[in-house]
């Protein structure tokens, strides 16, 4: 198995980049829900990337089809993956946002839980674990006042953020403990988008969504976004990272995610910014640098 290196500074801007990329992405589903129903925003995306790779590949030479051993776990990993999305937002129709935010972040613990068992050299020492723990609070802190704030049964949706928070670091964990460790980022990627596309268009229609209401020009450019830039792009580089640095650690800065997308609400949607923004940035900030000590 290949081994992989801690960060450095390649890793933390592209990271930091991924994660601004992946919170503006909450904005744009915000925005597009009144044109083209949640679940449905997630198929298409994942089709559009699917096609977007599939060209790419092919004028890179790169095989997306061939026999490595890596089928099998490759299928798991798009079942998984498409799992999670289903399940987020599903699961946004019986809880609040901010609520869903806290537990799908949960998945880096998972991930590293996962890692620490199953791959001895993702071990995290006890002041790795402590960042871990930081940067969750961070993220708690962020979302604490909709959290608490929440009004009705939200159990339902609560357990749904859950599931989708181990099957995202269940997704991480397979990658790197199976066969996929030594597949390249592309097929990797491949798999996930191949398999989860028609799982998201079946859920969609199981749901009863009312799918595509009207193709507006901001909803293409935000179907264009998710799809081109998040789901294609953003995730080709996630994949090409967990190939050469640890996964624990790369998953730690996913907390940046949501901060990421408070700063997108409040430039964009004009969405309030509350006073314990600035701690949680600081406290995501400072178990990211905990988890990556040496």
């Amino acid at each position: 198995m290949i081994e992989r290196k801690p960060l450095d500074a390649q890793a933390f801007s592209l990271m930091l980049g991924l994660t601004a990329l992946w919170g503006f992405q909450q904005v744009a589903i915000k925005l597009t829900a009144p044109d083209v129903s949640l679940v449905m925003q997630a198929a298409l995306r994942t089709a559009l990337a699917t096609a977007l790779l599939l060209a790419w590949a092919h004028g890179r030479g790169i095989a997306l089809c061939s026999r490595d051993g890596t089928l099998a776990a490759g299928i798991g990993a798009g079942l998984l993956f498409g799992g999670e999305f289903v399940f987020i937002y599903a699961g946004l129709e019986h809880t609040a946002a901010s609520r869903m935010v806290v537990f799908i972040y949960l998945a880096p613990i998972v991930t590293a839980l996962g890692l620490h068992w199953l791959v001895p050299g993702e071990r995290l020492a006890r002041v790795q674990w402590a960042g871990v723990g930081v940067a969750f609070a961070g993220v708690a802190l962020a979302f604490g006042d909709g959290f608490l704030a929440a009004r009705g049964a939200t159990l339902l949706g609560d357990a749904f953020g859950l599931i989708a928070a181990v099957l995202w670091g269940a997704t991480t964990v397979l990658i790197r403990a199976s066969a996929l460790s030594r597949a390249t980022a592309a097929k990797t990627l491949f798999y996930q988008l191949a398999v989860a596309t028609p799982l998201l268009f079946a859920a969609s229609a199981l749901m009863g969504e009312a799918g595509v209401v009207a193709l507006t020009p901001l909803a293409l450019a935000s179907l264009a976004y998710q799809g081109a830039i998040v789901a294609f792009a953003s995730y080709l580089v996630w994949f090409w990272l967990l190939t050469r640095y640890l996964a624990a650690r790369l998953s730690v800065f996913s907390f940046m995610t949501p901060l990421f997308g408070v700063l997108a609400g409040v430039a964009v949607l004009g969405e309030p910014l509350t006073p314990s923004f600035a701690g949680a940035a600081l406290l995501v900030g400072a178990g990211i640098v905990l988890v990556n000590r040496r």
